[in-house]
C-alpha cells in the first residue's frame, strides 16, 4: 500500500468518525454551555438570582444636578444620552394580557430570600448617586421624557427579585400636578417616567417629586388590606426644569375626538392658568374664585376656564378638553338618551351636569336608580333622557356587590328592560363602571376576574341584541374608571392599588368582547393627583354637592371641581364624534 493510499484511507476513516460522532459531541458541548450559563445566572456572588431586567439603564436622557447656591460651572452632569422619546407626550405603560400577567405575578411562589423578604426601601441610581454628596436640586430639561430605573430593596439593602409593590408617585409645582407613570417589571425592577411641558418650567419654579410605598407584594389586593398599608415616603426630590433642547418641540394638544378615547389608560396632568389667593368658600359652599367667563388658555383647554370653579386648574391628557356652556351642551344632548351603570359617583356626576352645565339648578339630588327626562330651561322642546342604574347592589339601598349584582336575575332583567323598549329605542351612550363595591365583596383578585368575565359576557349579550335591532347606530359604550380613593380610604378594601388592578381587568374583558365601542374615560388618572388627602373628596366621592359645612378634613366647605372636570370630559366623549 502506498503512502498516499494509506493517508486517503485514514482520512476516510476520520470523515466517517466525524459524521458519526461530531453531532453527539456538539450536542454535549451545547448542553454543558447552557448549564454553565444557567449556573452563572443563578449562583452569582450575592447568592440570589439576578433580576432579568435586560440590563436596564439607570437613566435614559439628559440629566444634571446643581446645589442651589453654587455656580453653573460646578454643575455635575451625567454623560448626555439622546432622549429616547423625542418630541412626544408622556404616556402610561400599557401592555397586553393584563389580567393573566397580573394573576401570574400575584400567584408567583416565593422560596428564595429575594422573593420572600419585604420591600423596605428603593434605589433610583441616577438620582441617588447625584444626591449622595449634599442636598441638591435636580436639573432636568423640560419637554423631554426622563426615564429612570427603580429597584426595590429589602432591609439588608439587597435587591428584591419579585414585584407587586404599589408606589404612589407625585410631581407637583406651582401650576402643575401629575402622576408620573411607573411600571412593575415583575422582578423587583420598575421604570419611572417624568415630563413637564416648557410652558410651566419658569426659572424660579421648583417642582417636588415624591414616591410613597403604599402596599408591598400585592398586599393592597387582599380582602382586608388596611393593616398592611405603609404610606412610607421613600423619596422627596426638588427638581428644576430647564429650557428644552433646541430640537425638542412637543406637539400642541388638540381637542379630543372620538378616536382619542380608545386608549385604555391615560397619563395626564392638571395645569393652572389663573389663581385668586384670597378666594374663600361662599355661603353656598362654592369656590367662585374667578370670572366665570375667563377663557381657557389654548391648547390646554377650550371654553370658559372660570366655569370649572377650580381656581384656575384644568385637566388635559393626550388631548385637551372643551369646557361646555349650557347652549353647546344642549345642542349636543337634546333628543339623546344616556344610561349610566356603576357606583354612586355617577349620582354626583349627573347632578353636577344638571346643576353646573345644563342650567337645572333646582335639582338638589338624584337617586341611585332613576329614569327621567330633563327639559332645557331655555327651550322646553329640548329633552335629555338620563337613566342611572346603581350597581353597588341589586337592592339600591344596600352596598358592596359590584359586578356580583348581575348574579341576581331580577336585576339583570331590570337592565334588559331598558334595551327592550317598544319602537327599538335604545340609549345613545352608555357609561359603565365598577370597582368600589367590588373591592369589599370579592375575596381575591382571581375571583374578581371571574366575576368581571361574567359581567363582560352579560354586556356583550346586551349590545349584540341592540346591534341586531339597530345595526346602523348602536350605542357608544364607555368605561369610566374608578376614582382613586382618597385620604383615609387609601388603606381600605377599595384602595388605589386594588381599584387600578380591578379597572385593568374589567376594561380588558369588556374590550375583548367588543363592548367598549366608545372607549375609556380615565377618572382614576384624573383623581390620582388629588387623592392624598380629603380636600377634594370624602374618601370615595369627588363630586359631593357644595355645602357650607364642616368637611371630613375639618375645614368648612370642600373642593368639587375634579368631578366638574369629569362632567366636561364626558361631554367631550359624547359630543366630539
Amino acid at each position: 500500500m502506498t503512502a498516499s493510499s494509506s493517508i486517503g484511507k485514514e482520512a476516510g476513516n476520520w470523515a466517517a468518525y466525524h459524521r458519526r460522532f461530531l453531532p453527539k459531541l456538539l450536542a454535549g458541548a451545547i448542553s454543558i454551555f447552557i448549564f454553565l450559563l444557567w449556573a452563572a445566572n443563578t449562583f452569582n456572588l450575592g447568592g440570589s438570582p439576578r433580576r432579568s431586567s435586560g440590563h436596564l439603564f439607570d437613566y435614559l436622557g439628559p440629566i444634571s444636578i446643581k446645589p442651589p447656591s453654587i455656580s453653573a460651572a460646578a454643575v455635575v452632569s451625567l454623560p448626555p444620552i439622546p432622549p429616547p422619546f423625542p418630541n412626544s407626550w408622556i404616556s402610561p405603560f400599557n401592555f397586553l394580557n393584563y389580567s393573566s400577567i397580573l394573576l401570574s405575578r400575584w400567584l408567583a411562589p416565593g422560596g428564595e430570600p429575594c422573593r420572600d423578604s419585604p420591600t423596605d426601601a428603593i434605589s433610583i441610581p441616577a438620582i441617588d448617586s447625584a444626591f449622595a454628596a449634599s442636598s441638591t436640586v435636580l436639573l432636568l430639561t423640560s419637554g423631554d421624557i426622563h426615564e429612570f430605573a427603580v429597584t426595590a430593596l429589602e432591609a439588608s439593602g439587597r435587591p428584591r427579585c419579585l414585584g407587586g409593590d404599589y408606589f404612589e408617585t407625585d410631581l407637583f409645582g406651582p401650576s402643575w400636578k401629575s402622576r408620573p407613570p411607573i411600571i412593575d417589571l415583575g422582578n423587583g425592577s420598575y421604570i419611572l417616567r417624568l415630563q413637564v411641558h416648557p410652558r410651566f418650567a419658569a426659572h424660579d419654579a421648583v417642582f417636588t417629586f415624591s414616591v410613597v410605598l403604599l402596599f408591598r407584594s400585592f398586599d393592597g389586593l387582599k380582602l382586608s388590606p388596611d393593616r398592611f398599608s405603609l404610606r412610607r415616603e421613600l423619596r422627596r426630590v426638588n427638581i428644576k426644569f430647564l429650557p428644552p433642547h433646541p430640537s425638542t418641540s412637543l406637539p400642541d394638544l388638540r381637542l379630543c375626538r372620538a378616536a382619542d378615547f380608545g386608549l385604555p389608560a391615560w397619563s395626564g396632568r392638571w395645569t393652572r392658568h389663573a389663581r385668586n389667593d384670597s378666594c374663600a368658600v361662599d355661603r353656598a359652599g362654592r369656590y367662585r374664585c374667578l370670572d366665570p367667563a375667563l377663557p381657557c388658555e389654548l391648547p390646554w383647554c377650550a371654553g370658559k376656564l372660570g366655569s370649572l370653579e377650580s381656581n384656575g386648574w384644568v385637566y388635559s391628557a393626550h388631548c385637551a378638553f372643551g369646557v361646555f356652556d349650557a347652549a353647546a351642551a344642549w345642542r349636543c344632548l337634546a333628543g339623546k338618551w344616556v344610561l349610566f351603570w356603576g357606583d354612586s359617583n355617577h349620582v354626583d356626576t349627573i347632578r353636577n351636569l344638571l346643576n353646573f352645565v345644563l342650567g337645572l339648578t333646582d335639582i338638589d339630588a338624584v337617586p341611585r336608580r332613576f329614569d327621567r327626562r330633563f327639559a332645557n330651561p331655555d327651550n322646553a322642546s329640548e329633552i335629555l333622557r338620563i337613566t342611572n342604574i346603581f350597581n353597588g347592589h341589586w337592592n339600591d339601598s344596600l352596598n358592596y356587590l359590584g359586578v356580583a349584582s348581575l348574579r341576581h336575575a331580577p336585576f339583570r332583567d331590570l337592565i334588559w328592560g331598558f334595551f327592550n323598549e317598544t319602537g327599538d329605542r335604545f340609549p345613545d351612550a352608555v357609561v359603565l363602571n365598577s370597582g368600589l363595591h367590588d373591592g369589599i365583596y370579592w375575596k381575591s383578585v382571581r375571583r374578581f376576574a371571574a366575576g368581571a368575565e361574567e359581567a363582560a359576557a352579560f354586556w356583550e349579550a346586551v349590545m349584540a341584541h341592540v346591534r341586531s335591532r339597530r345595526p346602523e347606530a348602536p350605542p357608544r359604550v364607555f368605561y369610566r374608571t374608578t376614582v382613586a380613593t382618597g385620604g383615609y380610604a387609601r388603606d381600605l378594601g377599595f384602595n388605589p392599588s386594588k381599584m387600578e388592578s380591578f379597572d385593568g381587568i374589567l376594561k380588558e374583558k369588556l374590550k375583548a368582547r367588543g363592548v367598549l365601542t366608545g372607549g375609556v374615560v380615565d377618572e382614576f388618572d384624573m383623581t390620582f393627583p388629588w387623592h392624598y388627602d380629603n380636600r377634594c373628596n370624602d374618601g370615595v366621592h369627588y363630586g359631593r354637592k357644595p355645602a357650607l359645612t364642616k368637611w371630613r378634613d375639618g375645614q368648612i366647605g370642600h373642593q368639587y371641581f375634579v368631578d366638574i372636570m369629569l362632567v366636561h370630559v364626558l361631554l367631550n366623549a359624547f359630543c366630539n364624534s
